[in-house]
């Protein structure tokens, strides 16, 4: 299927230094970010508990009654706060509504008397005044545990980025490698900045979507850099601004159809997901556009910034063609006994 007429091409070069100022622009409110603002951390790696639970509706409860005020027993998350403020156990404890206005989500933070055993116990005892509730879920990750996670999921990205490097560098000239992974980590930063913006919490929901990421921006950013060599290969005498815009020209409908494909199926978690996922979809959701937007406006221009000659190449690759002619004429004349 064709978006684009396949024999027009567009002048992505020229676009790119835009792309590449956005690029600059963006990275650095990320750094910003980073060291200016930080990530708020989850349970998951800060320790401590996070519990679910849902109010029941007193229409619900009794239906049978004939006096009976329909209202229901709901709460408010600041009357939550105001009872679990009564017990020094769940200091700076975060209250949220969770989806609907009956299901509220408590995080708390670790303490050493809160042990997971009494917590579920302690949580009805103190919330009893504001109505009747049930525990639909109730994680704690201690502190020793949250500092192995979080270490696993910093050594996951590290290693993941250095298995792409070691495949990229392998597989093209060096510029064009270098240019690949300064790409990944560009949209890798800016996805993570986003999880700070949107107040989501740092976890391993977005550890895993940064790591999708990973594969999914680096796989992009190959295809197009694939199809430029293959023009290069081809042998014919163009500069290599011609060469990268009839490249990406050329995959563009390939490019996006399949980015498409992927932002609607994660627009489709994030939208009926739920809060439960949040941290997964929103963030890849966002990583998909920039993991788009870079691999075309992007990479290919920083491989020319980084000085990578047509000429040269073509001359390596000159080079490498005769001394492969030459290892089989001194093959052929080794097995007809001539050498």
């Amino acid at each position: 299927m064709e978006l684009f007429k396949h024999n027009k091409i567009f002048d992505f070069v020229s676009w790119s230094k835009y792309g590449l100022a956005l690029s600059v622009f963006l990275t650095l409110v990320s750094l910003y970010l980073f060291f200016g603002v930080g990530f708020n951390l989850g349970i998951d790696f800060a320790g401590g508990s996070t519990v679910q639970i849902q109010y029941m509706d007193k229409a619900t409860r009794n239906a049978d009654s004939k006096n009976m005020n329909s209202s229901s027993n709901i709460p408010n998350t600041q009357t939550i706060r105001n009872l679990l403020s009564h017990d020094s156990h769940f200091d700076n404890a975060q209250v949220s509504k969770f989806g609907n206005d009956r299901e509220i989500l408590i995080k708390i933070p670790f303490h050493p008397d809160l042990h997971s055993s009494i917590l579920a116990d302690k949580l009805h005892e103190i919330l009893m005044p504001s109505g009747d509730f049930e525990i639909r879920k109730l994680d704690t990750v201690g502190p020793k545990v949250g500092d192995e996670l979080a270490l696993s999921a910093v050594i996951s990205l590290i290693l993941a980025t250095i298995a792409m490097m070691l495949y990229v560098s392998f597989r093209y000239e060096w510029r064009f490698a270098l240019a690949s992974i300064i790409t990944l980590v560009h949209d890798v930063m800016i996805t993570a900045a986003s999880v700070i913006i949107f107040k989501i919490d740092l976890n391993l929901e977005v550890i895993a979507a940064l790591l999708t990421l990973l594969g999914y921006s680096i796989n992009d950013t190959i295809i197009v850099f694939d199809r430029i060599r293959e023009k290069m290969l081809e042998g014919k005498k163009m500069s290599i601004e011609e060469i990268i815009n009839e490249a990406i020209s050329r995959t563009l409908s390939r490019t996006i159809l399949t980015s498409l494909t992927m932002f609607f199926v994660v627009l489709t978690l994030y939208i009926f997901g739920g809060k439960i996922i949040v941290g997964f979809s929103l963030p890849l959701l966002i990583g998909v556009v920039f993991g788009t937007y870079s691999s075309m406006f992007v990479a290919p221009k920083l491989a020319i910034l980084l000085g990578f000659s047509v000429e040269k190449y073509y001359a390596r690759e000159t080079q490498k063609v005769k001394k492969a002619e030459e290892r089989e004429r001194m093959r052929k004349l080794y097995e007809g006994g001539r050498v």
